[in-house]
């Protein structure tokens, strides 16, 4: 009767001992580790709030290698500038000695309010809102080109009064850019392979922008603008043998450009010979003084604040060549260190960009991309016509140089990037965004 009984509490025993491993199963399921980057299937289905920020973090090195980028960047436009107010043409505005940096911090903190802001908006939002924002970009274009509303600075229109603030459209348009081409390759991914239906109402997109900016004139933004096009044409998918006649369109369109323009010319021909006295004084003048001031700098620079070449030698000191002030008072430390930093953000932009794709996050991939593209290319330009290595163009160095647009569209572009990456740790743990 013993094992009457104890036979027939086998199968509740086995039950019992069953349901429980299974429930031990089912609760080690909701404590796996977070960093599993997999979804856990139909027992994460209950796991569908995104968790909040605190939990998941944020790519923590992006946003100090961000930080460490602007807080260099405003030490040396305040060392590029001080000087400044003793330049007859400024001194009769009244400036002093630390009126850049003012407006430099200005626009820093109004920057990084926009970026918090930037970073709320989820990417579904950002990916219906790209076509508008393109169109409102190409409006923009348009308004800073009516006279009057432009303000016109040695012969170029390229601003819009915003009371505290200079607005550059070409700036917004380099980010509506990236957007829009991302959110372009998303609606034609089934046909990019054929080049009418695809790749030439892409290409049709980029020659008005370009037009309305080399009307300003703008040559380095319209360079910005089509390489981040054609990056995130080449990303999606396009057919390498099109991607390449593009690119050979392209660089015939600025050839024409360039041989076009008399004064372009000679910038080809200065850099070529930046010391030729015919060019020293004229349109070598800038290269040559930005060679000057980097190698006066050595390997350890003159110390900061010591640089000559800002005591009204190198114009736009504070801008265009701001790198070579950082050579002249860092020396060759400071010039890779720089270089590191900015090879770094670029490989970080694009590795989350990856990540975003790999997750079946095309658009969001594509544009966490795009703006590597966009940073790294024009760091490229910057840094190479610093140091000699390409002609003289003139593209700011992106979240160093002064410039209240730029910087805003380059911290606004960095938050899009951290919302992409929060939203790939939310959807990495099963949540859902």
């Amino acid at each position: 009767m013993n094992s009457a009984a104890a036979g027939a509490s086998t199968p509740d025993t086995r039950t019992g001992r069953f349901g429980g491993w299974f429930r031990r199963a089912r609760s080690g399921i909701d404590s796996l580790p977070v960093h599993l980057p997999v979804r856990l299937g139909g027992a994460g289905i209950s796991q569908t709030k995104a968790t909040p920020m605190r939990v998941l973090g944020f790519d923590q090195a992006l946003v100090w290698v961000t930080v460490a980028l602007l807080t260099w960047g405003l030490v040396m436009v305040y060392s590029a500038s001080i000087a400044l107010p003793d330049n007859p043409r400024f001194a009769r505005a009244g400036y002093n000695a630390s009126f850049f940096l003012t407006r430099h911090a200005a626009s820093v903190a109004f920057a990084f309010i926009a970026a918090l802001l930037a970073f709320q908006i989820p990417m579904k939002t950002w990916e219906r809102a790209a076509p508008w924002l393109f169109v409102a970009s190409l409006l923009l274009l348009v308004a800073v080109l009516i006279p009057h509303i432009g303000i016109n600075v040695n012969g170029a229109r390229r601003w819009l009064p915003m009371g505290f603030m200079r607005f550059q459209p070409s700036e917004l348009a380099k980010l509506a850019m990236v957007l829009y081409a991302a959110s372009y390759m998303v609606r034609k991914m089934e046909i990019k392979e054929r080049f009418f239906r695809a790749v030439l109402p892409m290409g049709i997109a980029v020659v008005v922008v370009g037009m309305l900016v080399m009307a300003e004139p703008d040559m380095g933004a319209f360079m910005v603008i089509a390489v981040i096009a054609m990056g995130i044409l080449f990303l999606g998918g396009v057919n390498a043998r099109m991607f390449f006649v593009i690119a050979a369109l392209v660089v015939v369109a600025f050839g024409t450009i360039v041989a076009s323009s008399p004064w372009r010319r000679e910038r080809i021909f200065a850099y070529l010979d930046p010391w030729s006295e015919e060019h020293a004084l004229g349109k070598g003048y800038q290269l040559s003084h930005s060679l000057i001031a980097i190698g006066r700098g050595e390997i350890f620079g003159v110390g900061l604040g010591g640089s000559v070449e800002k005591l009204h030698w190198l114009p736009e000191a504070h801008t265009d060549f701001l790198l070579a002030v950082i050579g002249e008072e860092f020396g060759l430390i400071g010039v890779l260190l720089i270089i590191g930093l900015f090879l770094w953000l670029t490989r970080r932009v694009m590795h989350i960009g990856r990540q975003a794709i790999a997750l079946d996050r095309v658009f969001s991939g594509l544009v966490a991309q795009g703006v590597g593209v966009w940073i790294g290319f024009q760091a490229f330009i910057n840094m190479g016509v610093n140091l000699g290595a390409l002609p003289t163009k003139g593209l700011t160095l992106p979240l160093m140089s002064f410039g209240g647009s730029a910087i805003l569209m380059n911290m606004i572009a960095l938050a899009v990037v951290l919302r992409i990456d929060y939203e790939n740790r939310v959807l990495m743990r099963g949540g859902r965004v």
